[in-house]
């Protein structure tokens, strides 16, 4: 009986530790598309995420959720900040955001995207940033397609954690390549969190038990029926999918510990 109980209190134990913030949480909620602080409140409450993921638009293209309005929803001091240069679509545009996040909100840890047109991961343009911010002194987590020559040229320039597209954003397609997820994650002693595509809780099960430290879900919940009840199946889903690959199953890919 022992065993279970243990195996079930490493689940909270943190995926991530940069300095005094002890990332726990392994399903991630991007809140840039909402429009209700209300809804941002259920959702995260209800995904258990215990990140707040923040972000401006140095191009005044995009508009999101004043923090004034989400101060009034949310106990933001409980969380863990981090920023996103989500919206940018140039390196300058993704230094810009990244910055002006450092100096408004005394961020320093940055969920770098830097996509193109078509919203996919710049990888080149995100490898630029990465090396100036992390000269700085940023704690990164780029965003990139599944390339394992970037992914060591991230992880040597001292990135914390890598976002790994598994499809395109806001397809909901899930993820047609495991094996190409899975190498990066066998390539890499860094966390890798799976984002991109994912719009049900078997996908996000799907990337656990490929050995993710956890996933990133935004588009899926926003479109959801009900929001706050998908965020729940996936809160469970990610469990689910952490415990089925620390299992070492028979029959398909072996599991092991990771992150």
């Amino acid at each position: 009986m022992s065993t279970v109980v243990d195996r079930y209190e490493s689940l909270d134990e943190p995926w991530l530790v940069l300095g005094e913030q002890r990332f726990r949480s392994r399903l991630l909620v991007g809140i840039e598309q909402y429009d209700s602080a209300t809804v941002v409140r259920q959702v995260l409450e209800a995904s258990g995420c215990d990140v707040f993921i923040t972000t401006m638009d140095p191009d005044n293209q995009r508009s999101s959720l004043l923090l004034t309005d989400l101060a009034d929803e949310l106990p933001l001091t409980d969380y863990h900040w981090i920023g996103t240069t989500s919206f940018a679509r140039t390196a300058d545009s993704a230094l810009k955001t990244a910055r002006m996040l450092r100096d408004n909100y005394g961020i320093n840890v940055m969920k770098l995207d830097v996509r193109s047109a078509d919203n996919r991961p710049d990888n080149a343009a995100t490898i630029k940033v990465a090396e100036t911010l992390r000269a700085e002194g940023m704690d990164l987590l780029p965003f990139i397609l599944p390339n394992l020559d970037d992914v060591s040229v991230l992880a040597q320039l001292g990135c914390s954690a890598l976002r790994v597209m598994a499809a395109p954003v806001a397809s909901g397609v899930g993820i047609p390549d495991p094996g190409q997820i899975r190498a990066v994650i066998e390539h890499t002693a860094l966390p890798v969190i799976v984002e991109g595509g994912l719009g049900t809780a078997a996908h996000a099960c799907q990337a656990m038990e490929l050995g993710a430290a956890g996933v990133l879900v935004n588009t899926a919940l926003i479109k959801a029926a009900r929001p706050m009840l998908l965020a729940e199946a996936m809160k469970d889903a990610v469990r689910a999918g952490l415990l089925g690959f620390r299992s070492g199953r028979t029959g398909g890919e072996t599991g092991g510990e990771t992150s």
